[in-house]
Order: structure tokens, then C-alpha cells, then sequence
């Protein structure tokens, strides 16, 4: 079993002609390197979880432990991810295809006139407006601060946006 020597040192003169008290390690639970040196977390026998300790590699001897620890985390990490669920299509998208494709331009990346806003969401943090362009079947998602800088007849007072949105518009700028 893994053990540890007491570091901390007893007053008493009788104790401390003994040998210092060891701890066994009960099971390696994690590891990190702090400073340049590698640490690992222990559970200590007869203790509860409360005492779980990190402690430096030098300090341990329990290489058995530390070897079993490490061929686990090995072995965790040689296995594949789990598939995620798809959506069904006729023909399944791999990774390599996803990177050939270049992302298509979005927002006035497009380089189309727009036409109205349709819609508008905070859910990233940030104002965001869904842009109908013209000619085009899809809209975008963009940054309501640029839609107000390219395109600000569709946020003034007299913009055909309604006086709720207005009233949005207004609090967000």
C-alpha cells in the first residue's frame, strides 16, 4: 500500500525518537502539475473524502497506485468520443467534409441590400436582429449595433417597426 511520512512534527520528546507517523494511500483519484511538478489527489485509508489531499510525487510511495492511476487515464483517454445522435439525411456529413467547406459569408458579409427586420434576440448576450435581404429566401442573424450603423431607416422614429420594437431598439442603443 501506498504511504506517506507525517510532515507535520510532534512536541513530544517521546514521539519524536520514533519513526514519523505514516499515512496509507487508499486510491490515486487525479493528478496536475503545479510549478513544474507533478501532484497527485489521494484518498487516504480510514479517512472520509473531506481528506483527500493533493501531494507532490516525491513525497509518495505508492508507484503501484500511481501506475494504476495513469494506465486508467490512459486508457480513458485512448477512447473514442461518443457518437452524438444526427439528424437523419440521405447521406451522412463527415469531419473532413465539414472542413473542405468553406463557412458561407453571413449578416452583410453577403454583400445583399436589406430589406426589413424580422425578428430580434438577446439569447448570446447581445442584441441581435434577424435581417430579411432582398432577392434572398434566407435571412441572417446580425449585430444590432451594425445593423444600426448600415442600415438606420429601419431603426429611427420613423422606421415601419412597430412601437413596441421601437421601444427596444431605443432602450438597447
Amino acid at each position: 500500500m501506498g504511504k506517506k511520512q507525517n510532515t507535520k512534527g510532534k512536541k513530544d520528546a517521546q514521539e519524536t525518537q520514533e519513526e514519523p507517523e505514516e499515512f496509507v494511500v487508499e486510491k490515486v483519484l487525479d493528478q496536475r502539475i503545479v510549478n513544474g511538478k507533478v501532484e497527485f489527489f489521494l484518498k487516504w485509508k480510514g479517512f472520509t473524502d473531506a481528506d483527500n489531499t493533493w501531494e507532490p510525487e516525491e513525497n509518495l510511495d505508492c508507484p503501484e497506485l500511481i501506475s494504476g492511476f495513469l494506465e486508467a487515464q490512459k486508457n480513458v483517454k485512448e477512447k473514442p468520443a461518443p457518437v452524438k445522435r444526427k439528424a437523419s439525411t440521405d447521406e451522412p456529413e463527415t469531419e473532413a467534409k465539414k472542413k473542405d467547406v468553406p463557412e458561407k459569408p453571413r449578416g452583410f458579409a453577403r454583400n445583399l441590400e436589406p430589406e426589413r427586420i424580422i425578428g430580434a434576440t438577446d439569447s448570446s448576450g447581445e442584441l441581435m436582429f434577424l435581417m430579411k435581404w432582398k432577392d434572398s429566401d434566407e435571412a441572417d442573424l446580425v449585430p444590432a449595433r451594425e445593423a444600426n450603423t448600415r442600415c438606420p431607416q429601419f431603426l429611427g422614429p420613423t422606421s415601419p417597426l412597430s412601437s413596441g420594437w421601437n421601444f427596444l431598439l431605443w432602450l438597447a442603443f
